[in-house]
């Protein structure tokens, strides 16, 4: 048998390279893009609803908390984290629906690079999360959001996003693996609330001090800072190392967490 010819229900990483490997991921990116597109809940969770989390912070509490219409550049930064987060978290609902419904187990009769599918999701929410992005910050220039970041601090950010992106839909995929498609839908509840106990809509200064230890020290907020200063063209203080911490953490834990069950639920 040549390397060409692959025996049925064997993986096809067992006979060929890292070429092929990339090619089956980009197939499985591919699927799970196309299944964006084709739902309307899904484009309503990629699109909409950070649009929408940005209209409600900006126009309906920004005048009442800075009158004088700066409160845009303050919230901007933390909307958009939060909105990667919240889309990142759609990641385990995709991910346990593949598990549950037995995709998974089909996959697996296929000569296809064996975790192709898991690393489909990741890439997706990658490219899905940096375009819902475009018109949440489309908005936020329409409500008078000024960034001040020059060139490189627009490429520190894009590369921050990613970072934080592959680290949230990693631990959303480890999610997704050990939960039914009901008890993963509530992962989307955690990154939506963890940011407004943090630094991304008001000063954690201005919260009680029992509160603001937390605030303070939770992953949002650094990560949070570090984006408010590289879109405000703002050299990065400690906050970056801090929040650098945070996410390789989170993406180490989670991707090895991920790699380890979805073996074990192949092998089922």
């Amino acid at each position: 048998m040549t390397a060409i010819e692959l025996a049925p229900g064997i993986p096809r990483s067992h006979h060929q390279g890292f070429g092929t490997a990339v090619a089956d991921i980009a197939t499985m990116t591919g699927r799970e893009v196309r299944r964006t597109l084709r739902g309307v809940d899904s484009l309503i969770t990629a699109f909409v609803i950070p649009v929408c989390i940005m209209l409600v912070f900006v126009v309906i509490f920004g005048g009442a908390i800075e009158s004088d219409g700066n409160y845009v550049n303050y919230v901007v930064p933390g909307t958009l984290v939060l909105c990667l987060g919240f889309g990142s978290a759609s990641t385990a609902i995709a991910v346990a629906q593949d598990v549950t419904s037995g995709t998974v187990n089909r996959f697996k009769t296929l000569p296809v690079f064996g975790s192709s599918v898991l690393y489909g999701h990741v890439v997706a929410s990658v490219v899905r999360n940096l375009v819902a992005c475009i018109p949440v910050l489309g908005v936020a220039l329409l409500l008078g959001y000024r960034p001040a970041a020059e060139f490189g601090g627009w490429v520190g950010a894009i590369a921050f996003a990613v970072l934080m992106i592959l680290a949230f839909t990693w631990l959303s995929a480890l999610g997704g693996l050990l939960l039914s498609v009901d008890a993963a839908s509530s992962i989307n509840f955690v990154f939506l609330f963890l940011p407004y106990l943090s630094s991304g809509f008001v000063p954690t200064d201005t919260m009680p001090v029992w509160l603001r230890g937390f605030a303070d020290h939770q992953p949002y907020t650094p990560i949070i800072e570090t984006m408010r200063d590289l879109l405000s063209g703002t050299a990065p203080g400690n906050t970056l190392w801090v929040a650098l911490a945070w996410m390789l953490g989170i993406l180490l834990v989670s991707y090895v967490g991920a790699t380890i069950v979805f073996a074990k639920r192949v092998k089922e």
